[in-house]
């Protein structure tokens, strides 16, 4: 069975868009990223971006609205989320026509966290792989290593590989596509109709600000519900305050790292960490829905396709 596309390749100077479809996006954060977005491509979006209605970058009617016209409008070769939060859960039973609209011309949406469940339904309902990355409130922070990596992911069809993984569970090297994201995202969609098909998949994995008992609610759920029946292997990226307070549960704690590996080792794939992915000071632009090769002993995450042609 194929696999999802790839959009067409971008070039500097094309038009793309920004929308946010999730939770409220801070001025001064969008601003210093929307000026490097602006410094390699023409930068096209609408004002509501900066809306607020409590938790949400404004109404569902809103945020939808925005998502639909970025996903049908012609000329825009990209889709940037403005920031992640929450929100996105709420936007996905209204949009069958747009994703009609992307299988027919598809272009990639960049984001990650919440963006999360955005990538997923690009890939399951349109067929389209997306790039787990960057949100522009994010731009203005990375090194430039960083931001140079997305472009390249966005204008080059074959990525460089990820090294200097650490092995957590070791494994002989397998192949699959890389799916995933966000861990309490992905749990989320456990009993949807957008729950994600994991089975020889290579999955990416990142957190912020879930104790160790909460990852293992969250990996024990997957291992519950099967969805990790047939997986491939795991790419963890960062977990961001993860850590148990000092004295809240009367002993040490396994950290999240340990709990991930307790957790997924039964499996019997190959899980590796230190993938400069997620909330911390890194966030490296990866393809989602590309197929990969994961070699846990070399600590190299290698891409067979990208995200564009």
């Amino acid at each position: 069975m194929e696999g999802p596309v790839a959009a067409p390749r971008l070039a500097p100077g094309d038009r793309v868009r920004v929308i946010a479809p999730a939770g409220p996006v801070p001025r001064a954060e969008f601003e210093a990223g929307m000026a490097v977005l602006g410094q390699r491509y023409q930068v096209l979006y609408d004002g509501a971006v900066l809306s607020r209605d409590g938790f949400l970058a404004g109404d569902d009617v809103r945020r939808r609205s925005e998502l639909e016209q970025a996903l049908t409008e012609e000329g825009s070769k990209a889709l940037f989320c403005a920031r992640g939060g929450y929100g996105i859960l709420r936007l996905l039973p209204g949009l069958d026509q747009a994703a009609q609209a992307l299988a027919r011309a598809p272009r990639p949406i960049v984001g990650f966290s919440d963006v999360t469940a955005l990538l997923f339904w690009a890939v399951a309902r349109a067929g389209v792989r997306g790039v787990h990355g960057p949100v522009v409130t994010q731009l203005g922070k990375l090194p430039s290593e960083d931001v140079e990596a997305l472009w390249r992911l966005l204008e080059q069809p074959t990525p460089p590989p990820l090294g200097s993984l650490r092995a957590l569970v070791a494994g002989a090297p397998v192949s699959g596509r890389l799916l995933g994201g966000n861990l309490e995202v992905l749990t989320r969609l456990l009993g949807t109709p957008w729950q994600p098909d994991l089975r020889g998949a290579v999955l990416l994995i990142e957190e912020i600000g879930e104790r160790p008992y909460r990852i293992d609610r969250l990996l024990t759920h997957l291992l519950l519900a099967r969805a990790l029946d047939g997986l491939a292997g795991v790419v963890v990226g960062d977990f961001i305050g993860c850590e148990e307070p000092a004295g809240t549960l009367g002993s040490p704690s396994p950290s999240a790292l340990e709990v991930v590996a307790e957790r997924l080792s039964p499996l019997g794939v190959p899980v590796v960490a230190d993938a400069p992915v997620g909330h911390g000071a890194r966030n490296r632009a990866l393809p989602m829905g590309a197929r990969v090769t994961l070699d846990a002993t070399a600590g190299r995450l290698t891409f067979l396709e990208g995200a564009v042609v």
